[in-house]
């Protein structure tokens, strides 16, 4: 921060990197994407294999892993009572032979494989010092206007939904180099709570080195679970199977911190497990999502599909590949679905 910048915030969050990458940042540790780091990434395309990293989007199911979140719903496009579905546009053009199908979607942002924005989380935090907690994200912009239903665009550009908004991640493009720890081939199916000393345990055994700027895939079988269950999730089983990580381990947190990783994502629902009981007192029930995407700006993927990509890298002895991976740039929206592609 220069020494005449004028910074958000009196107070920022302990452990935060409030005002590193400078006062308005809202690309947060996405700025260690470096052209050096997406040369790191290009130089891992050895076999010019190409690696699809996300669900269909009607995956997975229902709404029994978050009740909230429903699949996507098709439909034409019409003008006036007309549908623009199988239409001939000979109908209203003599001697047309056009036959035009153009259909819209309501789309939940984040029901299938999807990038969490820094506006998706934040924090009752006393940023302006006046002794009171209010609204905050990553870098201490604050909420904005109150939109209680369908209208939601915010023209504020300072505010938390407007600043820090999907679209920024894909205008300035995330792709680098991606390194993947396969948790799933260690622990299998089971619900197993992954701390720091077991992700070290496992990164150790299969050699698996990640330096600042990279991003981090967790594979653990999740996604997977999805397919397999073919659109009709278990709901008894659905938040009871495959790791997930401990985001009440202070040592694993500061892992995350000291690795410098510029973006952590998994195959599973959340990355860290959702349903830990939270300890008395004021803290979040996410804490890994306060750490990441509040204090420090690293964007969470979850519920990508990472199994055939994990199969290659370890038939092949290798856990980095080139990771392209943008969302949608819908500019207001707190998250997105995402398409990414790993290149080996």
């Amino acid at each position: 921060m220069s020494a005449t910048a004028k910074p958000r915030w009196v107070n920022r969050p302990e452990g935060s990197n409030w005002g590193d990458f400078g006062p308005d940042d809202q690309l947060g540790r996405l700025n260690l994407l470096t052209p050096e780091k997406v040369r790191e990434g290009a130089a891992e395309v050895r076999e010019g294999l190409r690696f699809c990293l996300s669900l269909p989007l009607d995956l997975p199911g229902g709404n029994v892993l978050n009740p909230r979140r429903h699949p996507p719903r098709l439909s034409p496009t019409r003008a006036g009572h007309v549908p623009r579905w199988m239409f001939e546009v000979g109908s209203m053009t003599d001697g047309a032979t056009d036959v035009i199908n153009d259909d819209a979607v309501l789309l939940h942002l984040q029901y299938s494989s999807q990038w969490d924005s820094f506006a998706h989380v934040g924090s009752l935090f006393d940023a302006d010092g006046d002794g009171k907690p209010e609204r905050v994200f990553y870098n201490g912009y604050r909420g904005g206007i109150e939109l209680p239903d369908v209208d939601r665009n915010d023209p504020n550009p300072t505010s938390a939904a407007r600043a820090l908004s999907i679209d920024k991640f894909s205008a300035t493009p995330i792709q680098g180099r991606g390194v993947l720890v396969d948790l799933h081939h260690h622990l299998g199916n089971g619900r197993e709570i992954v701390g720091y000393d077991d992700l070290m345990r496992i990164m150790e055994a299969d050699e698996v080195e990640v330096t600042p700027g990279d991003m981090l895939l967790l594979h653990t079988g999740f996604a997977q679970q999805l397919i397999d269950w073919g659109g009709n999730p278990d709901p008894d089983l659905i938040h009871a199977v495959c790791p997930a990580l401990d985001g009440r381990d202070p040592r694993l947190l500061q892992w995350i911190t000291d690795s410098g990783i510029a973006a952590l994502i998994a195959d599973n629902y959340a990355v860290e497990d959702s349903g830990l009981e939270k300890p008395a007192g004021r803290c979040a029930q996410m804490p890994l999502h306060e750490h990441c995407l509040f204090k420090l700006g690293v964007p969470l993927g979850e519920i990508w599909y990472l199994t055939e990509l994990a199969r290659w890298l370890r038939a092949n002895g290798r856990s980095r590949f080139l990771l392209t991976a943008p969302p949608l740039r819908l500019p207001g929206a707190v998250g997105s679905p995402a398409t990414g592609v790993a290149t080996v």
